[in-house]
């Protein structure tokens, strides 16, 4: 099993997580939910913790443990202060090698996941993004939510979980990841002790490219606001061009001084929220922009979206890129003193790119990214491409184009 680790000597926590490189994409459509569901019923109980002393144990200790679901992992954590770690592993451990999930709780935490499930559906900024991945990438593997729906959660068996975990919860697809103050050698010899007897198991299968669809989707829903997502396909993860697009997604939308917000919100006060987005995976990306307006305004919102959106390889200049770059490095920098961040951001490297950029590879490697880089990605993701668009509100089809190409 690879573990990364990342000492820190100045601080009195350690974050400690099990990465597993299984998420909502790889999940069969009638067992779409599985993974975020099995992430619930590892809290449920071990064989000896019942989920209450599972909660107070972490709590006794003033700590954190917890864990999250992606379209392409699971991940498992715990913080606690560092003359706490050998009780927090121990605790974390129990929960990820000797869960029951046992019968008795599914039909509750089924229940529970069915909320989470409406409580999405009723908060439209959120749920909107859900509906554009499936726009964009189809019904199955990144088109699918990470919650699944109640349907598939409901029909959820033990067996289900059991044979999820058997095949992709192994040596093989796992990075454990610990950054803060600790001994790295005790560290490793307590993993060994604890976790040296996990089977390989299997990598799930990635497949063929997840093909980007630029569809025109509207969903009708009384709402006082109109929400819009829109976007282009972006890179993959590993790409060589990641930090020219974090810095090119930077100046159109990811921040107070961005174009979007700028012009869209100070200038013309259209929106309240306007804001770009990357997601990027193993094999792909999505370059996005977000805004939520009133009816009587999408046209104009879409106009100028747009706009930015396809000026953007002619019109951005030196002094916008290097304020971006100082952004991208402040962020990172201030970011990475949370010793979770820094557990996040060496088991993202070690996935993605399987070794280690540091901080200061990685600002010079932002950097190094030259206007004419910049412009020239930005024309290649933008000039003359179809741009997918999903609304969400009371507003008719004719007030939307049927379809929008830069």
């Amino acid at each position: 099993m690879t573990v990364v680790t990342d000492r820190m000597t100045n601080v009195r926590s350690v974050s400690l997580g099990i990465w597993v490189r299984v998420g909502s994409r790889y999940e069969a459509p009638a067992k779409s939910g599985v993974s975020h569901f099995l992430e619930h019923m590892f809290f449920k109980g071990t064989k000896k913790r019942a989920a209450a002393d599972i909660a107070t144990s972490i709590d006794s200790l003033g700590g954190d443990l917890n864990a999250f679901t992606s379209k392409e992992g699971t991940t498992f954590y715990t913080k606690v202060l560092d003359e706490f770690l050998p009780e927090g592993l121990e605790l974390l451990t129990d929960v990820f090698l000797n869960s029951t999930f046992p019968e008795g709780e599914m039909g509750k935490e089924k229940g529970v996941v069915a909320e989470e499930i409406r409580m999405v559906q009723d908060t439209p900024d959120d749920y909107v993004h859900d509906l554009f991945s499936s726009s964009i990438w189809g019904q199955g593997k990144l088109g699918q939510t990470v919650l699944g729906s109640v349907e598939t959660v409901g029909s959820l068996s033990r067996d289900d979980l059991t044979e999820h975990v058997r095949r992709y919860y192994g040596t093989s697809n796992t990075v454990v990841a610990c950054a803060g103050n600790f001994n790295e050698a005790e560290l490793l010899d307590t993993l060994n002790r604890r976790m040296g007897r996990l089977r390989k198991g299997t990598m799930p299968e990635l497949g063929a490219i997840t093909e980007f669809l630029p569809a025109t989707e509207l969903y009708d829903k009384d709402l006082s606001e109109v929400h819009i997502c829109l976007g282009l396909k972006g890179i993959e993860q590993s790409s060589p061009d990641r930090y020219a697009l974090l810095l090119l997604n930077t100046v159109l939308g990811g921040g107070m001084s961005s174009r979007l917000f700028q012009e869209v919100r100070e200038k013309m006060g259209l929106v309240y929220t306007v804001y770009s987005f990357l997601s990027s995976y193993r094999d792909t990306g999505l370059w996005g922009v977000y805004a939520g307006t009133a009816r009587k305004n999408v046209r104009k919102v879409l106009d100028a979206v747009l706009r930015e959106l396809g000026g953007l390889h002619r019109t951005i200049t030196v002094s916008e890129l290097k304020r971006a770059k100082n952004q991208l490095k402040g962020n990172m920098v201030m970011g990475l003193e949370s010793t979770s961040r820094r557990m996040q951001n060496i088991a993202s490297q070690e996935i993605y790119y399987g070794r280690y950029y540091s901080p200061r590879k990685v600002m010079q490697a932002v950097d190094a990214v030259t206007l004419g880089q910049a412009r020239e990605l930005a024309r290649s993701l933008t000039e003359g491409k179809d741009v997918a668009l999903t609304v969400m509100g009371r507003v008719g089809k004719r007030a939307l184009p049927s379809r929008l190409t830069l």
